[in-house]
């Protein structure tokens, strides 16, 4: 799987866990909110400092965004 694709459906799944909009989560993050759609459809490319930044908005570890779930 693309890792593009792989982030984007984690950081989704963690958002809508946490019951988060995509609003509230680039509030939260300092992502605007167009950033966080994009990468939740793969088309960002995210840096390993975004991905940290990102999972410490939602509550996880980084490597929760990089690891394929059972879907993958």
């Amino acid at each position: 799987m693309d890792m593009r694709q792989l982030v984007g459906r984690n950081v989704q799944r963690f958002r809508q866990k946490n019951h988060l909009t995509q609003e509230q989560l680039a509030e939260i993050s300092g992502f605007s909110q167009q950033y966080i759609s994009g990468l939740e459809k793969g088309r960002r490319n995210p840096t390993i400092v975004t991905i940290y930044e990102l999972a410490q908005a939602l509550g996880v570890s980084h490597m929760e965004l990089v690891r394929p779930d059972k879907q993958a």
